[in-house]
Protein backbone atom coordinates (compact mmCIF):
# COMPACT_ATOMS: atom_id res chain seq x y z
CA UNK A 1 0.00 0.00 0.00
CA UNK A 2 1.14 3.30 -1.28
CA UNK A 3 0.06 5.67 1.58
CA UNK A 4 1.77 8.58 0.12
CA UNK A 5 0.63 10.44 -2.99
CA UNK A 6 3.46 10.21 -5.10
CA UNK A 7 5.26 13.68 -5.64
CA UNK A 8 4.68 16.43 -8.21
CA UNK A 9 7.37 18.81 -9.22
CA UNK A 10 7.04 21.87 -11.35
CA UNK A 11 9.62 23.05 -13.73
CA UNK A 12 10.26 25.54 -16.10
CA UNK A 13 8.39 23.68 -18.59
CA UNK A 14 5.80 22.43 -16.58
CA UNK A 15 4.62 20.29 -14.07
CA UNK A 16 6.04 16.52 -13.49
CA UNK A 17 4.44 13.30 -11.28
CA UNK A 18 7.02 11.09 -10.20
CA UNK A 19 7.48 7.77 -7.78
CA UNK A 20 7.96 8.19 -4.08
CA UNK A 21 10.64 4.41 -3.69
CA UNK A 22 10.99 4.20 0.47
CA UNK A 23 12.81 7.27 0.97
CA UNK A 24 14.21 8.27 -2.35
CA UNK A 25 11.50 10.27 -4.61
CA UNK A 26 12.42 9.09 -8.45
CA UNK A 27 11.21 11.25 -11.79
CA UNK A 28 12.11 9.26 -14.63
CA UNK A 29 12.15 11.02 -18.39
CA UNK A 30 12.37 14.68 -17.83
CA UNK A 31 12.53 16.25 -21.26
CA UNK A 32 15.91 18.94 -20.76
CA UNK A 33 16.17 20.09 -25.14
CA UNK A 34 13.68 19.44 -27.85
CA UNK A 35 13.45 16.12 -29.56
CA UNK A 36 16.30 15.95 -32.15
CA UNK A 37 14.10 15.17 -35.26
CA UNK A 38 16.19 15.51 -39.22
CA UNK A 39 18.22 18.04 -39.64
CA UNK A 40 17.71 18.69 -35.83
CA UNK A 41 19.47 15.57 -34.66
CA UNK A 42 22.68 18.11 -36.35
CA UNK A 43 21.96 21.25 -34.43
CA UNK A 44 22.92 22.81 -31.33
CA UNK A 45 20.34 21.42 -28.45
CA UNK A 46 17.16 23.86 -28.15
CA UNK A 47 14.80 24.47 -25.21
CA UNK A 48 11.75 21.97 -25.23
CA UNK A 49 8.12 22.96 -25.55
CA UNK A 50 6.32 23.63 -22.65
CA UNK A 51 3.18 21.03 -21.72
CA UNK A 52 0.15 21.54 -20.20
CA UNK A 53 -1.11 19.36 -17.28
CA UNK A 54 1.10 16.79 -15.10
CA UNK A 55 3.59 14.98 -17.50
CA UNK A 56 4.16 11.74 -15.95
CA UNK A 57 7.69 10.93 -14.85
CA UNK A 58 7.34 7.79 -12.97
CA UNK A 59 8.60 5.38 -16.41
CA UNK A 60 11.90 5.09 -18.03
CA UNK A 61 11.81 6.96 -21.48
CA UNK A 62 13.63 6.51 -24.98
CA UNK A 63 17.46 6.99 -25.46
CA UNK A 64 19.75 7.61 -28.16
CA UNK A 65 19.88 5.33 -31.27
CA UNK A 66 22.60 3.06 -30.91
CA UNK A 67 23.11 -0.48 -31.45
CA UNK A 68 24.13 -3.32 -28.57
CA UNK A 69 27.15 -3.82 -27.33
CA UNK A 70 28.54 -6.97 -26.34
CA UNK A 71 31.74 -6.78 -25.05
CA UNK A 72 33.24 -10.64 -25.32
CA UNK A 73 32.59 -13.21 -22.35
CA UNK A 74 31.80 -10.36 -19.50
CA UNK A 75 28.62 -9.54 -19.04
CA UNK A 76 28.10 -5.27 -19.35
CA UNK A 77 24.50 -5.39 -19.80
CA UNK A 78 24.07 -3.14 -15.97
CA UNK A 79 26.80 -1.17 -18.07
CA UNK A 80 25.41 -0.28 -21.58
CA UNK A 81 21.66 -1.02 -20.99
CA UNK A 82 19.56 -3.26 -23.05
CA UNK A 83 20.57 -1.01 -25.83
CA UNK A 84 18.19 0.99 -28.24
CA UNK A 85 14.70 1.96 -26.43
CA UNK A 86 12.98 3.84 -29.74
CA UNK A 87 11.64 7.36 -29.30
CA UNK A 88 12.37 10.67 -30.35
CA UNK A 89 12.30 13.05 -26.97
CA UNK A 90 15.18 11.31 -25.31
CA UNK A 91 17.21 14.23 -24.37
CA UNK A 92 15.88 13.74 -20.84
CA UNK A 93 17.06 13.89 -17.05
CA UNK A 94 16.12 11.23 -14.39
CA UNK A 95 16.13 12.78 -11.08
CA UNK A 96 16.80 11.61 -7.56
CA UNK A 97 15.46 13.12 -4.57
CA UNK A 98 15.57 13.14 -0.94
CA UNK A 99 12.19 11.79 0.34
CA UNK A 100 12.35 14.42 2.83
CA UNK A 101 12.58 17.15 0.72
CA UNK A 102 14.90 20.57 2.33
CA UNK A 103 16.52 23.08 0.31
CA UNK A 104 20.28 24.07 -0.59
CA UNK A 105 21.59 20.53 -1.14
CA UNK A 106 24.48 19.17 -2.80
CA UNK A 107 23.46 18.08 -6.45
CA UNK A 108 25.26 15.56 -8.81
CA UNK A 109 24.88 15.26 -12.28
CA UNK A 110 26.42 11.95 -13.88
CA UNK A 111 27.47 11.95 -17.72
CA UNK A 112 27.04 7.79 -18.73
CA UNK A 113 29.72 5.97 -20.34
CA UNK A 114 29.45 3.69 -23.18
CA UNK A 115 32.73 4.95 -25.78
CA UNK A 116 30.32 7.52 -27.25
CA UNK A 117 28.32 5.47 -29.03
CA UNK A 118 26.39 3.39 -26.33
CA UNK A 119 24.95 3.58 -23.10
CA UNK A 120 21.82 6.19 -21.45
CA UNK A 121 20.21 6.70 -18.36
CA UNK A 122 18.11 3.36 -18.29
CA UNK A 123 21.46 1.50 -17.22
CA UNK A 124 21.05 -0.43 -14.11
CA UNK A 125 24.42 1.11 -12.78
CA UNK A 126 23.14 4.44 -12.88
CA UNK A 127 20.20 4.29 -10.32
CA UNK A 128 20.44 6.98 -8.19
CA UNK A 129 18.60 5.52 -4.96
CA UNK A 130 22.25 5.78 -2.39
CA UNK A 131 23.17 9.01 -3.38
CA UNK A 132 19.31 10.23 -2.35
CA UNK A 133 19.44 8.64 0.60
CA UNK A 134 22.87 10.39 1.76
CA UNK A 135 21.02 13.67 1.16
CA UNK A 136 22.34 14.40 -2.30
CA UNK A 137 20.16 15.25 -5.86
CA UNK A 138 21.45 12.96 -8.46
CA UNK A 139 20.24 13.73 -12.17
CA UNK A 140 21.38 11.49 -14.75
CA UNK A 141 20.93 12.32 -18.69
CA UNK A 142 20.97 10.93 -22.02
CA UNK A 143 22.51 12.69 -24.62
CA UNK A 144 22.89 12.49 -28.50
CA UNK A 145 25.79 9.38 -29.31
CA UNK A 146 27.34 8.07 -32.08
CA UNK A 147 26.94 10.05 -35.54
CA UNK A 148 24.46 12.22 -34.69
CA UNK A 149 26.40 13.36 -31.80
CA UNK A 150 29.97 13.48 -32.74
CA UNK A 151 30.47 13.32 -36.15
CA UNK A 152 32.17 16.39 -37.25
CA UNK A 153 30.01 17.48 -40.06
CA UNK A 154 30.56 20.65 -41.67
CA UNK A 155 28.29 23.46 -41.45
CA UNK A 156 27.18 21.77 -38.12
CA UNK A 157 28.09 22.40 -34.37
CA UNK A 158 30.84 20.24 -33.32
CA UNK A 159 30.67 17.88 -30.15
CA UNK A 160 26.91 17.78 -30.04
CA UNK A 161 27.12 15.50 -27.20
CA UNK A 162 28.79 17.53 -25.37
CA UNK A 163 26.65 20.26 -25.78
CA UNK A 164 23.83 18.18 -24.49
CA UNK A 165 25.17 17.92 -21.20
CA UNK A 166 25.81 21.87 -21.28
CA UNK A 167 22.32 22.26 -22.32
CA UNK A 168 21.09 19.58 -19.47
CA UNK A 169 23.47 21.35 -16.77
CA UNK A 170 21.44 24.60 -18.03
CA UNK A 171 18.31 22.80 -17.05
CA UNK A 172 20.01 21.75 -13.48
CA UNK A 173 20.69 25.46 -13.02
CA UNK A 174 17.03 26.41 -13.74
CA UNK A 175 15.01 23.95 -12.10
CA UNK A 176 17.10 21.58 -9.78
CA UNK A 177 15.72 24.22 -6.60
CA UNK A 178 12.16 22.97 -7.43
CA UNK A 179 13.52 19.00 -6.40
CA UNK A 180 15.92 20.48 -3.04
CA UNK A 181 18.98 21.32 -4.92
CA UNK A 182 21.16 23.94 -4.59
CA UNK A 183 22.18 25.24 -8.22
CA UNK A 184 25.11 26.81 -6.72
CA UNK A 185 26.65 23.31 -5.93
CA UNK A 186 26.51 21.07 -8.91
CA UNK A 187 29.11 18.50 -8.98
CA UNK A 188 29.58 16.92 -12.89
CA UNK A 189 30.75 13.67 -12.88
CA UNK A 190 31.07 10.80 -15.82
CA UNK A 191 33.07 7.77 -16.48
CA UNK A 192 35.11 6.24 -19.41
CA UNK A 193 34.54 8.58 -22.88
CA UNK A 194 32.48 10.48 -21.04
CA UNK A 195 34.83 11.54 -18.37
CA UNK A 196 36.70 12.70 -21.09
CA UNK A 197 33.84 14.58 -21.84
CA UNK A 198 33.42 16.03 -18.58
CA UNK A 199 37.18 16.98 -19.38
CA UNK A 200 35.82 18.77 -22.57
CA UNK A 201 33.23 20.52 -20.35
CA UNK A 202 35.93 22.56 -18.16
CA UNK A 203 37.41 23.41 -20.92
CA UNK A 204 34.02 24.96 -23.03
CA UNK A 205 33.63 28.77 -21.70
CA UNK A 206 29.70 28.37 -22.14
CA UNK A 207 29.74 25.88 -18.90
CA UNK A 208 31.40 28.45 -16.93
CA UNK A 209 29.67 28.80 -13.83
CA UNK A 210 27.05 26.05 -14.66
CA UNK A 211 29.02 23.82 -12.15
CA UNK A 212 31.35 24.16 -9.18
CA UNK A 213 33.12 20.61 -8.96
CA UNK A 214 33.83 17.97 -11.71
CA UNK A 215 34.85 14.13 -10.99
CA UNK A 216 36.32 12.25 -14.18
CA UNK A 217 36.70 8.65 -13.47
CA UNK A 218 38.33 6.80 -16.29
CA UNK A 219 38.62 9.38 -19.06
CA UNK A 220 41.13 11.49 -20.73
CA UNK A 221 42.69 15.17 -20.89
CA UNK A 222 43.93 14.58 -24.17
CA UNK A 223 41.43 12.19 -25.84
CA UNK A 224 40.03 14.78 -28.63
CA UNK A 225 40.33 14.13 -32.24
CA UNK A 226 41.95 16.76 -34.03
CA UNK A 227 40.00 18.45 -36.93
CA UNK A 228 41.78 16.55 -39.95
CA UNK A 229 41.43 12.88 -37.71
CA UNK A 230 37.67 13.77 -37.37
CA UNK A 231 37.35 14.52 -41.32
CA UNK A 232 38.66 11.00 -41.99
CA UNK A 233 36.11 9.19 -39.97
CA UNK A 234 33.38 11.74 -41.91
CA UNK A 235 34.41 10.48 -45.14
CA UNK A 236 34.16 7.03 -44.17
CA UNK A 237 30.87 7.39 -42.61
CA UNK A 238 29.72 9.28 -46.04
CA UNK A 239 31.08 6.37 -47.77
CA UNK A 240 29.59 3.96 -45.21
CA UNK A 241 26.19 5.26 -46.45
CA UNK A 242 27.06 6.04 -50.04
CA UNK A 243 26.14 9.42 -49.23
CA UNK A 244 28.20 12.75 -50.18
CA UNK A 245 29.72 13.95 -46.48
CA UNK A 246 27.26 17.19 -46.21
CA UNK A 247 24.91 18.14 -43.46
CA UNK A 248 21.98 18.11 -46.07
CA UNK A 249 23.15 14.35 -46.98
CA UNK A 250 23.35 13.03 -43.20
CA UNK A 251 20.29 15.03 -42.60
CA UNK A 252 18.07 12.90 -44.89
CA UNK A 253 19.51 9.59 -43.62
CA UNK A 254 17.41 7.86 -40.65
CA UNK A 255 18.53 6.89 -37.39
CA UNK A 256 18.42 3.53 -38.34
CA UNK A 257 20.95 3.51 -40.89
CA UNK A 258 22.95 6.28 -39.02
CA UNK A 259 23.70 3.36 -35.98
CA UNK A 260 24.22 0.69 -38.31
CA UNK A 261 26.91 2.89 -40.56
CA UNK A 262 28.56 4.15 -37.03
CA UNK A 263 29.28 0.05 -36.36
CA UNK A 264 30.98 -0.03 -39.77
CA UNK A 265 33.66 2.56 -38.89
CA UNK A 266 35.89 0.59 -36.56
CA UNK A 267 39.63 0.01 -37.66
CA UNK A 268 40.20 3.91 -39.54
CA UNK A 269 43.74 4.88 -39.17
CA UNK A 270 43.71 8.03 -38.01
CA UNK A 271 47.34 8.71 -37.53
CA UNK A 272 48.36 11.74 -39.06
CA UNK A 273 51.93 13.76 -40.00
CA UNK A 274 51.40 15.16 -36.25
CA UNK A 275 49.53 13.21 -34.11
CA UNK A 276 48.61 10.27 -32.96
CA UNK A 277 45.22 8.65 -32.57
CA UNK A 278 44.48 9.26 -28.59
CA UNK A 279 41.66 6.26 -28.90
CA UNK A 280 44.02 3.63 -30.31
CA UNK A 281 41.80 2.69 -32.71
CA UNK A 282 39.11 1.81 -30.33
CA UNK A 283 36.61 4.02 -31.14
CA UNK A 284 35.62 6.01 -34.28
CA UNK A 285 34.13 8.59 -32.04
CA UNK A 286 35.29 11.34 -29.64
CA UNK A 287 35.36 15.03 -29.18
CA UNK A 288 36.92 17.16 -31.55
CA UNK A 289 39.58 19.57 -30.65
CA UNK A 290 42.53 21.16 -31.98
CA UNK A 291 43.40 21.82 -28.56
CA UNK A 292 43.33 18.79 -25.74
CA UNK A 293 41.11 19.41 -23.08
CA UNK A 294 44.01 19.79 -20.62
CA UNK A 295 45.93 22.24 -22.63
CA UNK A 296 42.91 24.01 -22.49
CA UNK A 297 42.79 23.83 -18.33
CA UNK A 298 46.74 24.38 -18.06
CA UNK A 299 45.84 27.71 -19.57
CA UNK A 300 43.33 28.54 -16.61
CA UNK A 301 40.08 27.71 -17.54
CA UNK A 302 37.82 26.14 -15.32
CA UNK A 303 40.37 27.18 -12.19
CA UNK A 304 37.84 27.97 -10.38
CA UNK A 305 36.14 24.30 -10.12
CA UNK A 306 37.17 21.62 -7.86
CA UNK A 307 38.63 18.29 -9.50
CA UNK A 308 38.53 15.08 -8.80
CA UNK A 309 40.27 12.55 -11.36
CA UNK A 310 41.42 8.96 -11.08
CA UNK A 311 41.97 5.90 -12.88
CA UNK A 312 41.54 1.73 -12.19
CA UNK A 313 44.71 0.07 -11.54
CA UNK A 314 43.79 -2.13 -14.48
CA UNK A 315 41.91 -0.72 -17.12
CA UNK A 316 43.29 -2.38 -20.27
CA UNK A 317 41.89 -5.77 -18.94
CA UNK A 318 38.65 -5.10 -19.91
CA UNK A 319 39.88 -4.92 -23.93
CA UNK A 320 41.68 -8.08 -23.90
CA UNK A 321 40.51 -10.34 -20.93
CA UNK A 322 36.75 -10.90 -22.38
CA UNK A 323 37.54 -11.19 -26.17
CA UNK A 324 40.40 -14.06 -25.27
CA UNK A 325 43.40 -12.07 -26.37
CA UNK A 326 45.11 -11.51 -22.91
CA UNK A 327 46.40 -14.58 -21.92
CA UNK A 328 48.00 -15.02 -25.30
CA UNK A 329 49.81 -11.61 -25.29
CA UNK A 330 53.53 -11.59 -26.66
CA UNK A 331 55.91 -9.59 -27.09
CA UNK A 332 55.27 -8.44 -30.32
CA UNK A 333 51.85 -7.49 -29.08
CA UNK A 334 53.56 -5.07 -26.34
CA UNK A 335 55.49 -3.66 -28.88
CA UNK A 336 52.64 -2.99 -31.01
CA UNK A 337 50.46 -1.53 -28.25
CA UNK A 338 53.46 0.76 -27.95
CA UNK A 339 53.75 1.77 -31.54
CA UNK A 340 50.21 2.39 -32.04
CA UNK A 341 50.03 4.68 -28.25
CA UNK A 342 53.79 6.62 -28.18
CA UNK A 343 55.94 8.23 -30.89
CA UNK A 344 59.18 6.76 -29.01
CA UNK A 345 57.52 3.36 -28.21
CA UNK A 346 60.98 1.56 -27.42
CA UNK A 347 61.28 4.03 -24.78
CA UNK A 348 58.05 3.79 -23.07
CA UNK A 349 58.54 -0.51 -23.13
CA UNK A 350 61.03 -0.05 -21.41
CA UNK A 351 59.88 2.34 -18.52
CA UNK A 352 57.21 -0.21 -18.21
CA UNK A 353 59.56 -2.87 -18.23
CA UNK A 354 61.78 -1.33 -15.68
CA UNK A 355 58.67 -0.09 -13.34
CA UNK A 356 57.03 -3.78 -13.70
CA UNK A 357 59.88 -6.34 -13.68
CA UNK A 358 57.85 -9.22 -12.71
CA UNK A 359 55.27 -8.70 -15.04
CA UNK A 360 54.06 -11.22 -18.18
CA UNK A 361 53.98 -9.46 -21.85
CA UNK A 362 49.92 -9.61 -20.69
CA UNK A 363 50.08 -7.32 -17.81
CA UNK A 364 52.22 -5.27 -19.95
CA UNK A 365 50.36 -5.05 -22.83
CA UNK A 366 46.92 -4.05 -20.51
CA UNK A 367 49.61 -1.29 -18.67
CA UNK A 368 50.21 0.56 -21.73
CA UNK A 369 46.88 0.24 -23.12
CA UNK A 370 45.26 1.49 -20.00
CA UNK A 371 47.95 4.55 -19.76
CA UNK A 372 47.17 5.05 -23.63
CA UNK A 373 43.79 5.21 -22.92
CA UNK A 374 42.87 6.98 -19.61
CA UNK A 375 46.37 6.66 -17.20
CA UNK A 376 48.29 9.26 -19.34
CA UNK A 377 45.39 11.92 -19.77
CA UNK A 378 44.45 11.47 -16.79
CA UNK A 379 47.46 12.42 -15.05
CA UNK A 380 47.45 15.24 -17.51
CA UNK A 381 44.28 16.28 -16.58
CA UNK A 382 45.36 16.58 -12.79
CA UNK A 383 48.67 18.30 -13.90
CA UNK A 384 47.37 20.97 -15.88
CA UNK A 385 44.53 21.92 -13.13
CA UNK A 386 47.32 21.59 -9.93
CA UNK A 387 49.24 24.21 -11.74
CA UNK A 388 46.50 26.52 -10.56
CA UNK A 389 46.20 27.47 -7.39
CA UNK A 390 42.37 28.70 -7.18
CA UNK A 391 40.44 25.35 -6.67
CA UNK A 392 41.89 21.82 -5.17
CA UNK A 393 42.40 19.32 -7.17
CA UNK A 394 42.50 15.28 -5.57
CA UNK A 395 43.18 12.21 -7.33
CA UNK A 396 42.59 8.67 -7.06
CA UNK A 397 43.53 4.67 -8.23
CA UNK A 398 41.36 2.52 -7.94
CA UNK A 399 43.24 -0.97 -6.95
CA UNK A 400 39.90 -3.54 -5.70
CA UNK A 401 40.49 -6.87 -8.50
CA UNK A 402 36.82 -8.74 -9.69
CA UNK A 403 37.45 -11.95 -9.86
CA UNK A 404 35.45 -12.35 -12.69
CA UNK A 405 36.43 -14.75 -15.60
CA UNK A 406 38.83 -16.83 -13.73
CA UNK A 407 40.13 -14.38 -11.43
CA UNK A 408 41.94 -12.67 -14.80
CA UNK A 409 39.05 -9.22 -14.96
CA UNK A 410 40.95 -7.48 -12.24
CA UNK A 411 40.75 -3.69 -11.46
CA UNK A 412 39.56 -3.28 -15.12
CA UNK A 413 37.49 -0.10 -16.74
CA UNK A 414 34.45 0.33 -15.21
CA UNK A 415 34.47 -2.17 -12.14
CA UNK A 416 34.37 1.34 -9.40
CA UNK A 417 31.21 2.18 -10.44
CA UNK A 418 29.09 -0.22 -8.70
CA UNK A 419 30.97 1.48 -5.34
CA UNK A 420 30.41 4.89 -6.50
CA UNK A 421 26.91 4.24 -6.83
CA UNK A 422 26.77 1.68 -3.84
CA UNK A 423 24.93 -0.56 -5.56
CA UNK A 424 27.97 -3.40 -5.39
CA UNK A 425 25.03 -5.67 -3.55
CA UNK A 426 22.83 -6.02 -6.79
CA UNK A 427 22.95 -9.60 -7.79
CA UNK A 428 23.07 -8.90 -11.61
CA UNK A 429 26.82 -7.48 -11.01
CA UNK A 430 28.22 -10.69 -9.03
CA UNK A 431 28.73 -14.23 -10.62
CA UNK A 432 31.97 -15.63 -12.81
CA UNK A 433 30.71 -13.53 -15.74
CA UNK A 434 29.29 -10.64 -14.06
CA UNK A 435 31.68 -7.05 -13.69
CA UNK A 436 32.60 -7.20 -9.99
CA UNK A 437 32.91 -11.58 -10.09
CA UNK A 438 31.96 -14.40 -7.69
CA UNK A 439 31.93 -14.03 -3.93
CA UNK A 440 30.12 -11.06 -2.42
CA UNK A 441 32.18 -7.77 -2.68
CA UNK A 442 33.67 -5.40 0.19
CA UNK A 443 30.14 -3.76 1.63
CA UNK A 444 32.47 -1.52 3.79
CA UNK A 445 34.61 -0.95 -0.25
CA UNK A 446 31.28 0.42 -1.68
CA UNK A 447 30.45 2.03 1.87
CA UNK A 448 33.29 4.13 1.89
CA UNK A 449 33.85 4.73 -1.54
CA UNK A 450 30.41 6.27 -1.85
CA UNK A 451 30.83 8.33 0.70
CA UNK A 452 34.17 10.05 -0.28
CA UNK A 453 32.29 10.97 -3.82
CA UNK A 454 29.36 12.14 -1.78
CA UNK A 455 31.74 14.30 0.48
CA UNK A 456 33.50 15.33 -2.52
CA UNK A 457 30.29 16.70 -3.79
CA UNK A 458 29.54 18.64 -0.30
CA UNK A 459 32.78 20.09 0.28
CA UNK A 460 35.40 19.95 -2.70
CA UNK A 461 37.14 17.78 -0.06
CA UNK A 462 36.75 13.87 -0.63
CA UNK A 463 38.64 13.54 2.69
CA UNK A 464 42.71 13.24 1.50
CA UNK A 465 45.66 15.23 0.67
CA UNK A 466 45.35 17.64 -2.38
CA UNK A 467 47.20 16.44 -5.39
CA UNK A 468 49.80 19.10 -6.34
CA UNK A 469 52.57 18.56 -9.29
CA UNK A 470 55.13 18.32 -6.54
CA UNK A 471 53.79 15.14 -4.17
CA UNK A 472 50.85 14.19 -6.99
CA UNK A 473 49.16 12.84 -3.42
CA UNK A 474 46.92 9.84 -4.99
CA UNK A 475 44.61 7.49 -3.05
CA UNK A 476 44.90 4.19 -3.95
CA UNK A 477 41.36 2.30 -3.14
CA UNK A 478 41.18 -1.29 -2.34
CA UNK A 479 40.23 -3.09 1.10
CA UNK A 480 42.48 -0.82 2.69
CA UNK A 481 43.28 3.26 1.53
CA UNK A 482 46.39 3.74 0.95
CA UNK A 483 47.74 7.46 0.11
CA UNK A 484 50.90 7.43 -2.19
CA UNK A 485 52.96 10.05 -3.50
CA UNK A 486 53.33 10.07 -7.52
CA UNK A 487 52.15 6.53 -7.70
CA UNK A 488 54.20 5.39 -11.27
CA UNK A 489 56.56 8.38 -11.46
CA UNK A 490 58.62 6.28 -14.09
CA UNK A 491 55.60 5.97 -16.47
CA UNK A 492 54.08 9.08 -16.20
CA UNK A 493 57.66 10.18 -17.43
CA UNK A 494 58.02 7.98 -20.32
CA UNK A 495 54.42 9.69 -21.19
CA UNK A 496 55.75 13.74 -20.86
Amino acid sequence: MNHHPDPVVTTAQGAVRGLRRGAPLTFLNIPYAAPPRGAGRFAPPRPHERWDGVRDATVPGPNAPQSERKLGNVDMTPYFGAGWSRGEDYLTVNVFAPAAGGEGLPVMVFVHGGGFVAGSTRSALYDGFAFARDGVVLVTHNYRLGVAGFLDIPGAPANRGLLDVVAALRWVRENIAAFGGDPGNVTLFGQSAEATIVGGVLATPEATGLFRRAIAQSGSGLGAFTSQQAARVTRAAAVALGIEPTLDAFADVPDERLVESASRLAGIDLRTATHRDPLIGLSPFSLVLDTQPAESVATGLSADVDLLVGTNTEEGNLYLVPVGTYATSTAADVDAIAARSHPDPARLVAAYRESRPEASFAELRSAIMGDALFGAGSRALADAHAAHSGSATHAYEFAWRSHALDGQLGATHAVELPFVFDLADRPELTGPNALLGPGVPPADLATRMHNAWVRFATTGDPGWHPYDTDRRATMRIDTEWTQVDDPRSRERQAWS
